[in-house]
């Protein structure tokens, strides 16, 4: 029986477009399949830019298409033009072609609905179609820093959201928010990933992770430009595989085959794995997080600013009952002792994290498959964001 409330629409801008992220993809579709299970209609709003490549947009719009097929959601796709006016960001859904949704229905639909608009993905005057509008921030320190500068959606939204659980006593030197920040976990839909069993065959336990290497922000704070990449944000931990040889460590980063990190990492014995290859599928994303022994990761920019961040891939983790060894950024406060999350500050700290996770696996998968459900469940956490609607 479908609810006879009004759906909720998820905006998204950064799906369609990297059709080869499977990771990426993931995270509106816990929103998706959250709803579902709530018995609420929900309907992914993407827009997709135009590259200037047809062969490459239709391919982007026919994968896009696939996945809402697959997982059964409903969908409205937009193409967006190319602004012939450089720096022209507004979203007028007239000039856009549609594809599952009609723009016509959209507009019908919007006035009575509420938007989940995550990363400021859906801009004016799209956006003010809808009768409630909620900006989910996924990157906490950037939003905030950026929303200091330029128009972020502050005008254009009646509620702000972040996934950042320490919004409050987040670092001094950031500007001071200019609106009202509420926190919610990262969704992961606890339906979808369900615990696994031990990785087992041959070769040692694996710690991985996935992400970019490099990063190409440009955030001054306190008036001093830092580096904020996983490249930077690793380098404590180099030694970490010579000093656990009893497991394999990997990182599944986006390099070149020809750039001379992937030789320095594997000098050092860390793995290195190409995430195109192995995640481009949210199923092969799901398959590779459950091969995985554990994640281990470093956080570089929210862990110095303290802004209560965990990543929608260690949600990921947890619910497949995978320990996740992490550094703090305020975020620990908020979990039980045994929560499957371990919070490293160094290397000695990452060592013995990291040999905990090889001796006492079974006890540290069942408490984060317990905190997934509990503090990063889909449903409990779209339960908070929309209260009565």
């Amino acid at each position: 029986m479908k609810s006879s409330l009004p759906p909720i629409f998820v905006g998204c801008g950064f799906s369609a477009k990297y059709p080869e992220g499977g990771g990426n993809f993931s995270v509106p579709l816990q929103y998706l399949m959250g709803l579902k299970r709530m018995g609420r209609r929900g309907v992914w709003l993407e827009v997709l830019q135009e590259s200037g490549d047809p062969e490459k947009d239709t391919h982007c719009i026919r994968a896009f298409r696939r996945r809402m097929s697959l997982y059964g959601i409903e969908y409205c796709l937009l193409l967006r033009p190319i602004q012939k006016v450089k720096g022209h960001e507004e979203h007028h859904p007239e000039v856009m072609k549609a594809f599952g949704m009609t723009i016509a229905e959209l507009k019908e639909l919007a006035p009575h609905s509420v938007i989940l608009n995550l990363s400021y993905s859906i801009k004016p005057p799209l956006t003010n179609l809808f009768g409630r509008r909620l900006l989910c921030s996924l990157d906490p320190t950037e939003v905030l820093f950026w929303m200091d500068q330029m128009e972020m959606g502050q005008s254009s939204h009646d509620e702000f959201w972040s996934v950042g659980l320490c919004m409050e006593a987040i670092d001094p030197r950031l500007p001071k928010p200019i609106v009202p920040w509420k926190s919610y976990f990262p969704l992961v839909d606890t339906e979808l990933l369900k615990p696994q069993p031990r990785p087992v065959g041959p070769g040692k336990p694996r710690f991985t992770t996935i992400g970019q290497w490099y990063w190409d922000g440009n955030i001054t704070i306190g008036g001093e430009w830092r580096d904020y990449s996983k490249q930077a944000a690793f380098a404590p931990y180099m030694e970490l595989p010579g000093r656990v040889p009893e497991a394999v460590f990997e990182l599944a980063m986006n390099l070149n085959p020809d750039d001379s990190e992937r030789a320095r990492l594997r000098s050092l014995g860390w793995k290195v794995a190409t995430p195109h290859a192995l995640t481009r599928t949210p199923a092969s994303y799901y398959r590779y997080l459950a091969g995985a022994t554990a994640e281990f990761t470093a956080v570089k920019l929210e862990a110095i600013m303290g802004s209560g961040w965990l990543s929608d891939r260690a949600a990921a983790f947890l619910a497949l009952g995978r320990p996740v060894v992490t550094e703090p950024t305020g975020a620990e406060r908020f979990f039980p002792m045994e929560s499957g999350l371990l919070f490293v500050r160094n290397l000695e700290e990452a060592i013995e994290a990291s040999r905990r996770v090889l001796s006492d696996w079974p006890a540290l998968s069942r408490a984060a498959r317990l905190t997934a459900m509990e503090c990063f469940d889909s449903v409990r956490n779209l339960k908070v964001l929309l209260g009565n609607s």
